[in-house]
């Protein structure tokens, strides 16, 4: 299944201050800030200094880059890592006396004049400096006091009309699930009908290009008129016009009489699939409070899945439903037609919540982005502060901007940095379609049609994978950050091949043996349980945090049309590989793609697992051989130890950690060292366990 989170809103990594000064009187004058100096973060090359992992578990070194890229006609690569690293708090270092300044200089441009607002806009400039030292601002009153640490320790206790806009986002998963899912039972009859339901090249390549026609026009224009449909229409007027585009062309679906017909309306809901699916995680984390952000990114993924079982039902309730004189047949008119309920609902309620504050902030309309932000929030004081630390981060992206502004496409390619982070998220982007997954979502009731099930059989089979996948998507908002998304990735791709293997080798049991259909759907079943914690959710996750900031949306948009087109190009194929092979040639085509899967993410995709975004840079801007042969070392290191079960076998060091003169840096525990000896002494010092 395809879903498309976009990266959080930049700065959700924010380093403690170690100490607080005293809180400034409301007359702090913003003239003082022409006579201090500019805090380091702002263009000074940074010294090796002592900072908080992300973890906060460890201490740990900031990166220092050996290697210096020269950007193409515009800036160096020096400036591109101190810009991202000022993206990761632009307002780390700065003291209360000039937060508080520049938090009351910030109400003033927007004209929010009332005393209550300056002193929550002062305040709040001040916490957003360090989110974890509010308790050292005495002027907090024991209400605010109580909010702000109810963030932390009740963080899913918010005002109402938040989890409206939560509402709001999980029904526009569930749009997108029934979209991509009702064809699966629909298909059965209305190929029938439309003639191309036989086994000839030609009605298998229709067939398939009928039912992918959604997704090749999301890879060749849903997809690239997200962002000047959001600039254009904002955060709520791309999901409702989407859902429309949705609900209307679901409509159109069900009164088609030929297959080209079926064609040209799928092929237009595709217009809303692409800027929906990017849309509304957006708008979830623009929302969201920091502490709950990437929980309600995930929501999109579970709902999403929740929507394909909806659509899987839907199939399933319609089945019986008599032809009533209608052409053609009625049943399958009405399960295409299903998916338009949940868009028309959307469709009446998108206005009711409000429109993202970030998105008001880029159009200068700073009092509707503090209305909008004070209906999401209990306090003035944190409507203040995220507010203010928007504003600071979109002025900060600015600045990013302006550094070598006409190289970024091409930076994708010639700074080793990004050039890593791109194979790596290409890889897992490619891997999300081609281990199978659409093959299931889309023609599980033909497969289980072949396989010996009834009509009404299939259509119950396939709704038991839809609900599998549901409820196996619920665990990935613990296993994402516990285990990592390399870690998920090389455990789960091994287990995918393996079931897809017996899935389609149970095709060879005689169909009088009651195996032959229990294996098949079992092997099924399992594949999708594996993939819903890994495969799922990885993705997408690790393209939006591998990319550095300034080029994230480039990178984003080349994930998402990327996905896209990989789910084109499998449902087109899926029918016509099928006949060639049989069930037990294309189920194993797809299990060597899952072979080769580990592989690839074994030699060419890096942790990127509780990484801020210096320490990101460092996970990429290593070479590319030695990330390969970092993977051919732990692999290595996992047969000896964990298979062989042999003691004494070192552990081996990811790249990034080791320095070219044989420096091991300290990190999660590590020995550090800087002479020659660096690298052999952690190895024994981790060996004897005192590390």
């Amino acid at each position: 299944m395809s879903s498309t989170p976009p990266p959080p809103p930049p700065g959700d990594h924010i380093s403690p201050r170690s100490a607080a000064t005293p809180v400034p009187s409301h007359g702090a004058a913003a003239a003082d800030d022409e006579k201090r100096p500019l805090p380091q973060h702002q263009g000074e090359k940074e010294k090796p200094t002592r900072r908080s992992n992300s973890s906060g578990s460890a201490t740990a070194f900031s990166h220092t880059d050996h290697v210096h890229n020269r950007a193409p006609g515009g800036g160096s690569g020096d400036d591109r890592q101190a810009a991202n690293k000022k993206l990761a708090n632009p307002l780390a270092g700065l003291s209360q006396d000039r937060l508080a300044a520049m938090g009351e200089a910030y109400a003033a441009r927007a004209g929010l004049t009332d005393a209550e607002d300056v002193r929550a806009f002062r305040l709040g400039a001040i916490i957003a400096g360090d989110h974890t030292r509010y308790d050292a601002v005495t002027e907090l009153t024991e209400r605010e006091r109580e909010v702000l640490e109810r963030e932390t320790t009740h963080k899913w206790s918010n005002p109402g009309m938040l989890y409206w806009v939560v509402i709001i986002c999980s029904l526009c998963a569930a749009v997108q699930g029934m979209d991509e899912t009702v064809v699966n039972g629909a298909q059965s009859f209305y190929k029938k009908a439309f003639g191309i339901g036989g086994d000839t090249q030609r009605d298998t390549w229709l067939l398939g290009l009928t039912n992918s026609a959604p997704y090749l026009c999301c890879a060749v224009l849903g997809c690239w008129l997200t962002d000047p449909m959001n600039k254009r229409f904002g955060r709520r007027g791309t999901i409702f016009i989407s859902c429309l585009v949705s609900a209307v062309t679901c409509f159109w679906q069900a009164f088609t009489n030929t297959w080209w017909h079926m064609f040209i309306a799928r092929f237009f809901l595709g217009l809303g699939i692409g800027p929906k699916s990017a849309t509304t995680p957006i708008f979830a984390a623009e929302c969201s409070p920091p502490k709950l952000r990437g929980a309600l990114v995930m929501q999109w993924q579970v709902w999403t899945a929740f929507g394909i079982m909806i659509g899987l039902a839907a199939d399933l309730a319609f089945y019986f439903v008599p032809d009533h004189g209608i052409t053609l047949g009625l049943n399958w008119r009405l399960m295409m037609g299903s998916a338009m309920i949940p868009a028309v609902v959307v469709c009446c309620l998108a206005f009711v919540c409000p429109e993202s504050p970030r998105w008001y902030l880029t159009k200068d309309r700073h009092r509707d982005a503090y209305d909008s932000i004070r209906r999401l929030r209990y306090e003035k004081v944190q409507a203040a502060r995220d507010l203010f630390y928007m504003h600071t981060l979109l002025e900060a992206e600015k600045e990013v901007m302006a550094v070598g502004k006409t190289n970024r496409v091409k930076e994708m390619f010639t700074i080793r940095r990004n050039r890593n982070a791109m194979i790596a998220s290409e890889t897992v982007m490619f891997l999300q379609q081609f281990c199978g997954i659409n093959v299931v979502a889309y023609y599980s009731s033909e497969v289980f049609l072949d396989a010996g099930f009834s009509e009404v059989s299939a259509l119950a089979a396939s709704l038991g994978f839809g609900l599998i996948n549901w409820i196996f998507a619920l665990p990935a908002f613990y296993t994402i950050d516990t285990f990592g998304r390399r870690n998920l990735l090389l455990t789960t791709f091994p287990l995918m091949c393996i079931f897809l293997l017996l899935t389609g080798f149970s095709f060879w049991i005689p169909e009088s043996s009651p195996a032959h259909i229990g294996l098949i759907a079992l092997g099924i079943y399992l594949f999708s349980a594996v993939y819903s914690p890994g495969e799922g959710p990885v993705p997408f996750t690790y393209s939006a945090e591998a990319y550095p900031l300034y080029i994230r949306p480039i990178g984003m948009s080349l994930a998402t049309a990327t996905t896209w087109f990989f789910n084109f190009v499998l449902a087109v194929t899926w029918p016509s590989l099928l006949a060639a092979f049989k069930p037990q040639g294309a189920f194993g085509w797809y299990a060597a793609w899952n072979a080769v899967g580990f592989f690839l993410v074994l030699f060419l995709v890096p942790e990127t697992k509780e990484k801020t975004l210096e320490e990101l840079d460092a996970v990429f801007d290593v070479p590319l051989k030695s990330t390969v042969a970092y993977g051919a070392r732990q692999a290595g290191w996992f047969w000896g130890r964990v298979v062989l079960r042999r003691k004494g076998v070192v552990k081996p060091l990811p790249p990034h950690l080791e320095g070219a003169d044989g420096e091991v840096r300290k990190k999660e525990g590590l020995f550090v060292a800087a002479d020659g000896a660096g690298r052999e002494g952690a190895r024994r010092e981790r060996r004897s366990g005192e590390v």
